[in-house]
């Protein structure tokens, strides 16, 4: 390969969001050129569960299907859930969601981060116009007609357009200029994987705490796994307390919802915060997914935000000729259309934290009573699940 090689676009990151982008444009017939330095290996059947865990929504699900992903997964690795079930720690209000009720199979799946990108990873593999440079960027700089793209292993590559999908600490969106507001919740996610006496029944359970929501969610093997917020010392603190004072710990904090629970992996806790980014487009650059923004998880919408971005980018580019692909206002169409919903997203599930983490007696009780009447108004609370899960 020559030292200056031309694509049409240059995707820096090649995770969930970034493969899946990648597919998608070069369905169009695009010259695609992916930068990822860490492609993960093949996940062997016996492996074990990986902690990181994404709930796919069926939005997310029918993008897979499009680029030819989704058979790829491994069935007896992907857990599709047809209940949600949420409730107050420290009251009665609680709402329950079902599939059946809303005519749908499911409400999503449940499959390991490492399994999704491990099927995206062979699908990118099978397109001829995607080329895969196992390295980092180093700069691009951005002229009048196209993006110079200078890689780690001094190889340069000229595009239209350059699209960030490397994650938090984009370095697209740092060398862009581009701010970044940062809302931190002194909170920790602390994940792992968990059998339980009682059959998880196909359900992901939340229960809204003071300290922040903890997720149990199915895997297909009858595990769970576990999403539970806490705040940083304390999570911390988990991490390092025995396995038996930890689930004790744990099967108190579900309300013993699925009775005793054991943990059967190691422990791990992330920091959890707010981000979003001042702009997500520039001339001849864009940011998808978590480049862009980032939410709390208590939703478990990163992903399908990240999704959204990235097949709201490839419906707007399929629209112009390649010569335009990179041009100011039409990157502008894809703010326009990505920005109410990340922001509305980013807010509603900040609002969430305050209000359950709100243990003010009369703030407790309209909480409880709204989450009551919301569970008895089909018509609202089929419009929340249907709009979480893109549909």
């Amino acid at each position: 390969m020559s030292d200056n090689v031309a694509f049409d676009i240059v995707i820096v990151g090649g995770a969930t969001v970034g493969s899946l982008l990648a597919c998608s444009l070069a369905q169009q017939d695009l010259r695609i050129a992916l930068i990822e330095p860490h492609y993960p290996a093949q996940v062997l059947d016996d492996a074990p569960t990986e902690l990181r865990v994404s709930a796919i929504s069926p939005y997310s699900q029918e993008a897979l299907e499009n680029i030819g992903a989704w058979h790829l997964l491994p069935e007896n690795r992907i857990s599709p859930y047809e209940f949600m079930h949420v409730w107050d720690g420290t009251g009665d209000g609680k709402i329950h969601f079902s599939a059946a009720d809303m005519g749908i199979p499911c409400l999503g799946h449940i499959i390991e981060n490492t399994l999704v990108q491990s099927a995206l990873h062979q699908r990118v593999k099978s397109f001829n116009n995607i080329n895969v440079f196992s390295t980092s960027l180093n700069s691009y700089t951005v002229d009048e007609d196209e993006v110079s793209v200078l890689l780690d292993n001094d190889v340069t590559l000229s595009a239209k357009l350059i699209i960030g999908a490397d994650g938090v600490r984009s370095k697209v969106r740092e060398l862009a200029g581009i701010d970044l507001r940062v809302n931190p919740y002194f909170q920790k996610g602390l994940v792992a994987v968990v059998e339980t006496d009682l059959p998880h029944q196909d359900t992901a359970w939340q229960r809204f705490l003071p300290t922040g929501p903890l997720a149990f969610l199915p895997l297909a093997n009858g595990t769970c796994s576990i999403v539970w917020t806490l705040p940083s010392d304390q999570a911390d603190y988990y991490l390092k307390m025995s396995e038996e004072d930890f689930n004790r710990r744990l099967t108190e904090a579900l309300g013993n919802k699925l009775g005793s629970v054991r943990v059967k992996s190691q422990r791990a806790a992330f920091p959890l915060s707010g981000r979003q980014a001042e702009s997500i487009v520039q001339k001849r650059v864009a940011l998808v997914g978590d480049a862009a923004h980032t939410i709390h998880p208590l939703a478990g919408q990163g992903v399908n935000l990240g999704i959204k971005d990235a097949l709201g980018l490839v419906s707007v580019l399929t629209d112009v000729v390649p010569q335009a692909l990179g041009d100011y206002d039409v990157l502008r169409r894809y703010e326009r259309s990505r920005r109410g919903e990340n922001l509305l997203t980013e807010k509603t599930m900040e609002g969430f934290k305050l209000l359950f983490g709100n243990t003010f007696s009369p703030i407790q009780i309209l909480r409880n009573t709204g989450l009551n009447m919301v569970d008895q108004l089909d018509p609202v609370k089929h419009s929340l699940m249907r709009h979480a899960m893109g549909l």
